[in-house]
């Protein structure tokens, strides 16, 4: 073997030091393990809280996977200890907290730092479940590691963070799979390719809604505190600007905080993804939002009222709603989107469809052009036979994909795209301007203001290198 670098390992390898992520300027060491056919494949977990947990039993229901370390800024999590719980997380967000008591054939090594888990070389891959402002620096730093990544959705709190990760990917040999489970579903599959063939005509407009009645209380009005002594606050806080331990922030409540999330994040993304990937669009051309705080007083700085209108360079347009202050659903059978074509109209979710035909408009002659139709699909089974749903069947493919190296279901690429729509959104509020998008250059090319919010400012301590 040549001792000589190829110009090929060169920029390889200064492709993924330029996209490193670490305090300070450390690198994480590169795995060279190469992962046998029938090996069980070693995981970690970063991120054991709710979504983690329930990813956790996901992968267990695997025989070919073997839990090998935890990793959560929450003790309890950590440890799998529910009685170490804060009683008052458990009073007020029981439903959230995930019960624990797992057995593990082998103890899972613990860790509080998630970069003490990386350097593990024997650890062949990880899945990744925190807050969505931890999902890019622990993404990059697990592809620098040498792992194989399952990142949970949204992929990121910012666009340009998205970008950073795919490129990152790109200059490695890693497997890298997000979390957006509806790409596992067979009826999406069938949809996605009966769609484009002209299923229902020429799609011309799609909706989708996220209804959900947080009035009165939403996450309320609370005062800074102190946080549990087995809660690392700062490690949680992570890149993002320091500030005092809030209650209703952290565990789980983020979701109504915009330095950490949004609902266009956790469900704008899910949706807005399956509306893309059946009308084949990449990225809108213009965004125009609309919305504000109607009712909510408390401590969350989200729209409860949101309304986001995207347009294709096709001239088809596509629309997301948030709907917290009102209750009831929006389509027949609680339908996940509606696509409305020149043939019929689709209403689909994860386990079926129903397509309506269209009736002919003034000085039309026509009777139908499509026929009507239902579709239902059982639930998705694992390879043991077992229920696990489309997360089960999208964590099973990641399993599959890390043993034979093919392409996931969702790619780092897709998850992108698809969380851009929630951050272009988000962004077309926050300026209250009609924006207009090159989805090349990932900039917006009518708003200076708006191109400032395609990522902020890391703490000091958290670099993303190349930024």
């Amino acid at each position: 073997m040549s001792n000589k670098t190829t110009r090929r390992d060169f920029i390889t390898k200064s492709t993924i030091a330029a996209a490193g992520v670490g305090l300070g300027t450390g690198i994480f060491p590169v795995s060279g393990k190469v992962l046998g056919a029938n090996e069980k494949i070693r995981m970690g977990f970063i991120g054991v809280g709710n979504r983690g947990s329930q990813l956790l039993a996901q992968f267990m229901a695997n025989p070919d996977c073997e839990v090998a370390a935890l990793c959560d800024v929450y003790e309890p999590y950590m440890t799998r200890n529910r009685s170490e719980v804060h009683p008052r997380y458990l009073q007020d967000m029981g439903g959230q907290i995930p019960r624990m008591g797992e057995q593990f054939p082998v103890k899972p090594t613990q860790y509080k730092d998630f970069r003490k888990l990386l350097e593990d070389k024997s650890i062949d891959a990880v899945c990744i479940s925190t807050p969505d402002h931890w999902h890019a620096l622990q993404t990059i730093a697990s592809i620098q590691a040498g792992k194989d990544v399952f990142v949970e959705k949204p992929l990121t709190i910012t666009i340009l963070e998205g970008r950073k990760m795919v490129e990152a990917q790109a200059a490695s040999k890693q497997v890298v799979a997000v979390g957006l489970n509806r790409r596992s579903s067979p009826v999406y599959q069938k949809l996605a390719k009966e769609i484009p063939a002209g299923k229902i005509g020429t799609i011309t407009t799609a909706r989708a809604f996220r209804i959900n009645c947080m009035y009165p209380d939403s996450v309320g009005k609370m005062n800074p505190e102190t946080p549990p002594s087995n809660f690392d606050w700062d490690m949680w806080l992570g890149p993002r600007a320091n500030r005092p331990y809030q209650y209703n922030i952290a565990p789980y409540k983020f979701r109504w905080f915009n330095d950490f999330s949004s609902q266009m994040g956790n469900w704008g993304v899910h949706y807005m993804d399956v509306i893309r990937w059946m009308m084949g669009e990449k990225a809108p051309v213009a965004i125009s939002a609309h919305g504000s705080k109607v009712v909510n007083t408390t401590d969350g700085d989200i729209p409860d009222t949101m309304h986001v209108t995207y347009e294709f360079a096709s001239g088809a347009i596509a629309t997301f709603s948030i709907f917290e202050a009102s209750y009831g659903s929006m389509f027949p059978r609680n339908a996940d989107i509606e696509l409305r074509g020149t043939k019929g109209t689709l209403f689909a979710v994860e386990s079926g469809y129903q397509i309506v035909p269209n009736r002919p408009g003034q000085f039309q002659s026509w009777k139908s052009l499509v026929e009507a139709e239902e579709f239902s699909q059982a639930d998705t089974l694992l390879s043991d036979g077992s229920s696990g749903g489309t997360t089960g069947a999208i964590v099973r493919n990641f399993v599959e994909c890390v043993k034979t190296r093919q392409t996931p279901f969702c790619t780092l690429e897709d998850g992108h795209r698809s969380t851009s729509f929630a951050h272009l959104g988000n962004i077309a509020l926050a300026t209250k301007e009609r924006l207009q998008w090159d989805p090349e250059k990932e900039r917006f090319t009518n708003s200076a203001k708006a191109n400032e919010l395609l990522h902020y400012d890391y703490r000091s301590q958290w670099k993303m290198f190349g930024l």
